[in-house]
């Protein structure tokens, strides 16, 4: 099997943080994504081993057996199992296993696992089946409240429920919906990558949203009210006399849920945007004049 080096898919160091790691694969998944390289047979690919690879190393378990066994990591436990065998059935005969009986104890592995002395005990092996890769596309108002939803893989229905406040990117684990096991072993799990959409009224940054309300220069001038749509309906908004353009309020407790926190919520900001009037009359460029001539005496 050729060794693939998951940390030189991702581009990060082998002392890479947990957070460098969820960084890199967020920014290479977003640029490969099939979606949007859809004639990129390629890209597709690539994709699919930066999944590989963000599953095995965002997972300090896996990580660990990956840095260990390389490739083989996946049946580090039938390394273990073998090698304590191994070393009971040397320690038995009067000796002890060393560096320099690596040779031997590969054999032993081979003849387990992959010789043709070991054929009848390596039917009796148990294998885990592949993980495997899923990508669900949901809008943000989708997320905005925890729901059911079923998806179909590898032929079978799937009822998930989806947490409100799952962010782009993010990453579930069904466990035993992945590949089938080899010799009655267990199967895989299944992950998933949650794709959001950007949303055309609201532009989420962690648990915060942020939109933009239109108001009329008297509003502005003046002061008044502005009823304003939010993802849990609409709300009445108070302006305040000498709103300038681009000014921002904060409604606390109006933004996004906080995922697996129930009724905690973070906050909604709301930038003012003054609409100056056009296609004034006459009477009202009067208006207008005299408004500025007082404007300039004070």
């Amino acid at each position: 099997m050729e060794f693939v080096d998951y940390y030189k898919i991702l581009g990060v160091a082998k002392n890479a943080t947990q957070d460098e790691i969820k960084k890199a694969y967020r920014k290479l998944a977003r640029k490969m994504h099939p979606d949007l390289n859809p004639n990129d047979k390629d890209a597709h690919k690539k994709f699919q081993q930066i999944n590989e690879a963000n599953e095995v190393l965002s997972d300090p378990e896996k990580r660990k057996k990956y840095d260990q066994y390389g490739k083989d990591w996946q049946h580090a436990e039938q390394f273990e199992q073998a090698r304590q065998s191994q070393q009971r059935s040397w320690d038995g005969a009067g000796q002890t296993f060393s560096g320099d009986d690596e040779g031997a104890f590969s054999d032993f592995f081979e003849s387990l696992f992959g010789g043709s002395a070991g054929g009848r005990r390596r039917q009796q092996t148990k294998f885990r089946g592949q993980d495997q890769q899923a990508t669900l596309k949901l809008g943000l108002k989708d997320v905005y409240t925890t729901h059911q939803q079923t998806l179909t893989i590898n032929g079978k229905n799937i009822r998930i429920t989806i947490p409100a406040g799952v962010e782009d990117g993010q990453v579930i684990r069904l466990k035993g919906y992945g590949g089938p096991g080899a010799n009655g072993g267990p199967a895989g799990d299944l992950y998933i990558t949650f794709s959001i959409a950007d949303d055309h009224d609201f532009k989420r940054s962690g648990n915060d949203l942020y939109n933009t309300a239109t108001i009329d220069l008297y509003t502005a001038v003046l002061g008044g009210e502005k009823i304003i749509d939010t993802l849990s309906g609409k709300v009445k908004l108070q302006v305040a006399p000498g709103t300038q353009n681009g000014m921002k309020v904060r409604l606390k407790g109006k933004g996004f849920p906080v995922y697996k926190k129930d009724g905690e919520f973070g906050d909604l900001y709301v930038s003012f945007n003054v609409k100056i009037p056009t296609g004034l009359t006459e009477k009202q460029k009067e208006l207008f004049t005299e408004l500025s001539k007082t404007s300039t005496k004070n």
